[in-house]
């Protein structure tokens, strides 16, 4: 057995979530790998629904225009009784972009289209995902993490600083660290969930057939964009045991529909999904991280898996990107802090959803704005100081809005490309602060962008941003002298009113190195 270079992070599982934190290490300059068990990328659509704070990343990670371009929006759905259309109506009420919210609504692409999106980013970046290669022990002392892995029957050591397992519902990092995982199995609550070529059906509607008198699902086929695949959907009995064919399928939509004029086709994946509903008792172990699926599983209900895996790998890679550069060790334990909590209360409501459709509830189907991720803060986290006296709106701890302005030449620009990339971004109001901009602004390779925010027919710098129409001020309620500092993965850190920059100068001393 060999024992390779030490590298800074080993990333256990390439789905979404390891994939999006293997994206953020690359463009910090981490030296990581990331490996997957499987011998080959995940072929299927699973969590096909992106929501509107995912978009959000993927536009910072430089990957949105692919997922806009591979995706659609959610097709409107049409139940079906006896052969009829007995309803129609859309799962998400269809929001117009504003200035804070660029991308207001979910976003449809299957799972594995997303997942070769990332792949690509990260290869741009130079690294490839080691396929094949399976994670078969761990163990770990005060200065890193030693992993065993096994690929093409080699077994190979490896020394990491730091290990996450991203490795789904059945971690076999969160077993071997004996890492709590509470909740629930319903075994008596599963589904037959595959992709299927369909002849004679409609692309342009999500089709269902519901059980008589109800909208509870009986059946249903959802066209995939980018595809010639419908997934399939169906709900198994509680002592059913399904048999994993095309044949089955058929003989199963045939019975369910009642239609024998639709004919599946060109089986491309099939699972037998079971509700879990679980969540560990810790995020971290000395220098192991568990995220997404291997931190928390969800029902499907309102699409919040997937998406909450995403931010996960967000919130972790800013924080060990700054502590491999030389920030206190202390800021990886927020991670803890701020995650467990978010997906306690994602897990709170995916379970909602899914009890009110088991129910039949007629307005079952419906997505608010709770399901989009956008309100979702972390308000009371160490990490978030503001210190206004009874602060009115935006506080520190909630996502940074989005806003247009223009820059100094008078070109049009973003807040969000203003926070594109891995630094933090202050956005300091009014004319006076320019030279504290300017201070800020020589020392950027510490990871701090500086801006001024100033009304119309103020005098501009080089690092100014004029609030042409107002936004800015309007979304984030600041008034001259406020100092915002806005964090890597686009949440507010710090909020001061302070004619210095002292407060900002001791939060930076928290979350970055040589500041």
């Amino acid at each position: 057995m060999t024992l390779s270079l030490k590298t800074q992070v080993l990333i256990a599982g390439a789905g979404p979530t390891g994939l999006t934190l293997a994206c953020e290490l690359a463009r910090r300059g981490v030296h990581f790998r990331i490996i997957d068990k499987a011998p080959e990328p995940f072929a299927g659509s699973r969590g096909k629904g992106l929501q509107p704070r995912t978009l959000e990343i993927f536009e910072d990670l430089g990957v949105l225009d692919a997922v806009l371009a591979a995706g659609m929006p959610y097709p409107p759905l049409r139940a079906y009784a006896e052969g009829a259309v007995v309803w129609e109506g859309h799962m998400h009420e269809h929001r117009e972009p504003s200035p804070e919210v660029p991308y207001p609504n979910p976003w449809m692409l299957p799972q594995a289209r997303t997942e070769r999106i990332l792949r690509e980013r990260l290869a741009e970046s130079g690294v490839q995902v080691e396929f094949a290669t399976e994670l078969t022990a761990l163990e770990q002392d005060a200065e890193g993490v030693t992993a065993t892995l096994l690929h093409a029957g080699q077994p190979q050591q490896v020394r990491a600083r730091y290990l996450v397992g991203a490795d789904g519902g059945r971690s076999f990092v969160r077993k071997q660290l004996g890492v709590g995982f509470e909740g629930e199995t319903r075994e008596s609550d599963r589904m037959l969930i595959g992709d299927v070529q369909v002849d004679g059906l409609d692309r342009a509607y999500w089709h269902t057939w519901p059980k008589p008198g109800t909208r509870t699902l009986r059946l249903g086929l959802c066209p995939l964009p980018g595809t010639n695949l419908f997934q399939f959907m169906a709900p198994l009995g509680p002592d059913e045991v399904p048999e994993l064919s095309l044949e089955s399928l058929q003989k199963r939509f045939d019975s369910g529909s009642g239609r024998s004029d639709i004919r599946l086709h060109g089986l491309n994946w099939l699972s037998l999904y079971r509700v879990n509903i679980r969540l560990v008792d810790r995020y971290r172990t000395g220098n192991v991280f568990l995220a997404g699926d291997a931190a928390h599983v969800h029902s499907p209900a309102g699409g919040q898996g997937l998406n909450t895996g995403v931010q996960d790998a967000y919130n972790l890679g800013w924080k060990l990107g700054q502590v491999l550069a030389g920030a206190p060790e202390a800021l990886l334990d927020s991670y803890e802090e701020e995650r467990r909590p978010i997906a306690a209360n994602v897990l709170g409501l995916s379970t909602k959803l899914h009890q009110r459709s088991a129910q039949g509830d007629p307005n079952a189907y419906q997505r608010g704005t709770e399901t989009q991720q956008l309100g979702l803060h972390y308000r009371g986290s160490s990490l978030s100081r503001d210190e206004r006296v009874s602060p009115p709106g935006l506080q520190a701890g909630d996502r940074a809005p989005d806003a247009p302005c223009h820059d100094s030449s008078g070109a049009p620009v973003r807040l969000f490309e203003t926070f594109r990339g891995p630094h933090f971004t202050v956005l300091a109001f009014g004319a006076s602060q320019a030279s504290l901009v300017s201070r800020l602004n020589a020392h950027r390779e510490r990871g701090v962008h500086a801006c001024s925010v100033v009304q119309p027919g103020t005098p501009a710098h080089e690092h100014t941003l004029v609030d042409t129409q107002g936004h800015v001020h309007r979304a984030y309620g600041a008034h001259e002298g406020t100092l915002l500092l806005v964090r890597p993965d686009g949440y507010l850190g710090c909020i001061t009113q302070q004619p210095s920059a002292d407060s900002l100068q001791a939060y930076l001393r928290q979350v970055s190195a040589d500041t």
